[in-house]
């Protein structure tokens, strides 16, 4: 039977694990998955090969949790959602969505995945399940209370979700992953959430 750690082998494993998928975000940006191994990504990081192998056993595990980590949000930062008001929650949400998908390094690691697809078909089954995300998370709890307190009728609360942040990514996201040209204005992000927010209100608000 393994013994738990003591507070101080928690905080060193936290610290490790911060510098390792920070290196490994680093290397898989500027190598791609290919060309990143694990010995650069543990010598890059400042661990040992066998400390970063007893958390990430694979490179797909640790290319997983890099792509998981560059698209977290705390759950403080996404504040309390209004009961009431179902699409002021949605706007709120759906703010906190596209500020993900503006960061640079999930548009990176997005362009590595469908590079490295047709290639390494195993990313897509360990990459694009990204339900353990906070956003996402929140945003399935949110319509679920909605629809229990009457707020909203939703049938299948995963189709909802995806209509949702898909009307967001579609207007503020992938234009910019495929013309490296293209770019959106902030009054032009928030119109773009506020009408995905209108459109799965009136879809399915209770009432509308």
């Amino acid at each position: 039977m393994t013994s738990p750690l003591s507070d101080y082998h928690r905080q060193v494993r936290a610290r490790n694990r911060e510098a390792i998928l920070d290196a490994a975000a680093e290397l898989f940006l500027e190598a791609g998955f290919d060309g990143t191994s694990l010995a650069r990504v543990a010598k890059t990081a400042g661990v040992s090969k066998a400390t970063l192998f007893k958390q990430f056993p694979t490179k797909s595990q640790l290319f997983e949790a890099t792509v998981l980590e560059a698209a977290e949000i705390p759950d403080a930062e996404l504040g309390e959602l209004p009961s009431e008001d179902f699409r002021a929650g949605l706007v709120q949400l759906g703010r906190a969505y596209a500020d993900l998908l503006a960061r640079p390094r999930v548009a990176g690691l997005m362009r590595t995945i469908i590079a490295e697809l047709p290639r390494f078909p195993e990313l897509q089954e360990r990459t694009f399940d990204f339900g353990t995300l906070s956003v996402l998370r929140a945003l399935r709890h949110y319509l679920r209370e909605a629809d229990a307190a009457g707020v909203a009728d939703i049938d299948d609360l995963e189709v909802a979700a995806t209509q949702f942040l898909g009307l967001i990514a579609s207007a503020v996201f992938w234009p910019g992953l495929v013309h490296g040209s293209w770019s959106i204005t902030q009054e032009e992000r928030l119109r773009a959430i506020d009408e995905a927010a209108r459109t799965i209100a009136a879809r399915y608000a209770a009432g509308d």
